[in-house]
């Protein structure tokens, strides 16, 4: 434990949020609250609800893992509001009518996002729906997902939704056609065959800024399996000339909207998110060392010495840092995709630099071990936020690797079973990781912690000097 015992809040039990334990219980006393009982694997829950056993390989409950294994505390509860003046927390427990408060020394933010740009509460079969005033106004008040058990209900009761549909011979509509537009696809296409299937984008071409090699691949593989494909569509619900260019005049027997991601820091005060981008906006603003800070540029929740305390990692965030009379690929830090990846990398630097505002606030250390002076790293745009791995159900996929912010940037790594087995080995080791599994651990500690950066743009000797 640290010199006092400093207490680190951790909002979200995410994978960046239990990397963020994982590196910090050594030091300090960490609390990680969430929502929800357990973890959940989001890139490979699609294939969880034409195959329903699959979520077990995908989910663990999270008191266990926590509290056992990594030696830190797990709340089960939502946080209401974050105060980083005072540093506090307001929480309500799962099973409580009440509210809790709770302070803290540092603050990592790893809440995530949710995909239903066009839900009040960005609700979508692909993340389970959490927070106690999205539930009152959901679309599945019979399931709740804050237990392991109801989310596993509400996969089961959609698989056979599905089945019927199948049975049915029944049409179903895609729109996007992005990652999860084509695993979706490609994943009913696999499972219930009978289902007449059409997906739509309205970009030329499936898997957006992308190699062409790699949309190329994904549209050949669904048309062999007879998924129409319709691009440069805008959707239009309301349009009878829509409906008729894509070969459903009278409409789908279901639709599955797949396009984007929305925020969901309702905990956040709103001088601290952005007023655009992905969903309308409401995304926190972090500046190069992943503090968060307010519209006009200030660190929030700063201390005494005008350090940073209050630090936001991976989906919850706004991705990017902007300079103003500048394109998006000359900014600081270019948009980063919200995908695996980025998060994770952040996490490390976050987790790093709180332990160095540690060192310089109450360890009043000025020079590391080295003698050098104890200084903050900065956020970069990493090399591992190009990689893609896109499944064309269980037999096949894609994966592209050295894709940056330049639209048709990267190539097409491995295709076809061993890019299937390759994203199978990924998603079994993140989540064998992410339960404090040694495995995991020893393979992706490696991948966050290498010791010598030679390209990428992180710096030279890692982020542990």
């Amino acid at each position: 434990m640290a010199p006092g015992g400093r207490r680190v809040l951790i909002v979200g039990g995410s994978f960046c949020g239990l990397l963020c334990g994982r590196d910090l219980t050594h030091a300090f006393l960490v609390t990680i609250v969430d929502a929800k009982e357990f973890f959940e694997y989001t890139p490979g829950v699609l294939r969880a609800f034409v195959k329903p056993k699959h979520f077990d390989a995908l989910s663990f409950t999270l008191q266990p893992v926590i509290e056992s294994a990594m030696q830190s505390k797990y709340i089960w509860g939502e946080v209401k509001t974050l105060d980083g003046e005072g540093r506090t927390a307001t929480i309500k427990p799962i099973f409580t009518g009440t509210t809790e408060v709770i302070d803290f020394d540092f603050c990592i933010i790893a809440a995530g996002c949710n995909f239903g740009p066009f839900h009040k509460w960005g609700e979508s079969l692909w993340f389970p729906t959490v927070h106690e005033e999205a539930i009152k106004e959901g679309s599945w008040p019979q399931f709740d997902e804050r237990f392991i058990e109801g989310r596993r209900r509400h996969i089961l009761d959609e698989y056979g939704r599905i089945g019927k549909l199948n049975k049915e011979k029944a049409t179903v509509l895609i729109v996007g056609a992005g990652f999860i537009g084509v695993e979706w696809a490609t994943e009913i296409n696999h499972f219930f065959p009978d289902v007449k299937l059409t997906i739509i984008d309205f970009l030329p071409n499936c898997l957006g800024p992308l190699p062409k090699k790699a949309a190329d691949y994904c549209n050949n593989y669904m048309g062999k399996n007879g998924i129409k494909q319709f691009y440069n569509k805008k959707y239009d619900k309301a349009s009878k000339e829509f409906w008729t260019s894509i070969e459903l005049p009278n409409g789908p027997d279901k639709e599955y909207v797949c396009i984007g991601v929305k925020a969901s820091n309702y905990f956040m005060p709103k001088e601290t998110l952005s007023e655009k981008g992905p969903g309308g906006g409401g995304w926190i603003l972090m500046d190069m060392k992943l503090a968060v800070k307010t519209r006009e540029g200030k660190t929030w929740g700063a201390d005494h010495k005008g350090m940073p305390r209050i630090f936001a990692v991976g989906d919850c965030n706004y991705a990017c840092i902007e300079e103003p009379g500048k394109k998006p690929s000359e900014w600081p830090i270019p948009p980063m995709p919200k995908i695996s990846y980025p998060g994770e990398e952040e996490a490390v630097i976050a987790c790093t630099n709180l332990e160095k505002v540690d060192k310089i606030v109450f360890q009043n250390r000025a020079d590391d071990c080295c003698g050098k002076p104890v200084a903050l790293h900065d956020m970069h745009w990493p090399w591992g936020a190009g990689m893609f791995a896109t499944s064309l159900g269980p037999d096949d996929a894609c994966f592209v690797a050295g894709a940056n912010w330049e639209k048709n940037s990267g190539f097409m790594a491995t295709w076809g079973s061993v890019a299937a087995v390759q994203k199978e080995i990924i998603e079994a080791s993140i989540t064998d990781e992410a339960s404090y599994g040694l495995i995991g651990r020893l393979i992706w500690h490696f991948v966050h912690h290498t010791p010598i950066h030679l390209f990428g743009g992180g710096p030279v000797w890692g982020y542990t000097w």
